[in-house]
């Protein structure tokens, strides 16, 4: 089965993680994920600047790491990232900002991904927003 996933909550929300554990299961079981989708709140989950207390699972450092074992298509909305101030290089240059907090594997881009994600999967499944 192909799955998309959408996640609308930070890295220290339980539905991150939850999302987390269940994309890593999907992979496990032989499912395929076409594609993440980081919108909201879930944008913070892809910024560098995430830093958890050391009693604390790394969440936001679990999913950067998980997506680039595995080599997976990850998303983040560029509307809802640049409205919580996470930006890559080129949007950081873009509006002169001296900050970059938004490194590979993640990668900025519309809400049409989205949708396309939703197209391409057999499931959309959704995570946080509530």
């Amino acid at each position: 089965m192909k799955f998309a996933i959408a996640v609308f909550s930070p890295a220290h929300a339980p539905s991150s993680r939850r999302a987390l554990r269940f994309a890593k299961a999907a992979l496990a079981g032989g499912h395929e994920i076409v594609r993440l989708f980081f919108y909201q709140d879930g944008v913070h989950s892809a910024s560098a600047n995430v830093v958890a207390p050391q009693d604390e699972q790394d969440i936001a450092g679990q999913w950067r790491a998980f997506v680039s074992e595995q080599r997976l298509d990850a998303v983040v909305c560029i509307a809802a990232a640049l409205r919580r101030g996470v930006l890559d290089e080129a949007e950081a240059n873009r509006y002169q900002r001296a900050a970059v907090n938004l490194p590979r594997p993640w990668e900025l881009s519309g809400l049409g991904q989205l949708h396309e994600a939703a197209q391409l999967a057999d499931r959309l499944v959704c995570f946080g927003g509530d």
